[in-house]
């Protein structure tokens, strides 16, 4: 099975890419480079994970009926219109 990163690329491809890395970074640099990159994506796929999971529990949570609506009381109402007609 191909990986979809390397999809694209083919085995010369590579090893032309490892070999410039090697050559930038030099050998003893490589393996703390790899680490870095490897705890990067780790971090990523967590956080990836996270945010899957925050979703999925929204969807299948309940959603909460929404509050009735206080409806005036007739008695507010005509104390507010007798205090209007006196103003």
């Amino acid at each position: 099975m191909i990986s979809p990163m390397f999809a694209f690329l083919g085995w010369p491809e590579i090893i032309g890419i490892l070999i410039i890395v090697l050559v930038l970074f030099g050998a003893k640099r490589v393996p703390e480079l790899m680490k870095g990159l490897g705890s990067g994506i780790k971090e990523f796929k967590k956080a990836s994970r996270e945010v899957q999971e925050e979703v999925q529990r929204a969807i299948d949570e309940e959603p909460e009926p929404p509050a009735p609506k206080p409806k005036p009381s007739t008695s507010s109402v005509a104390q507010t219109s007798s205090q209007d007609s006196q103003s």
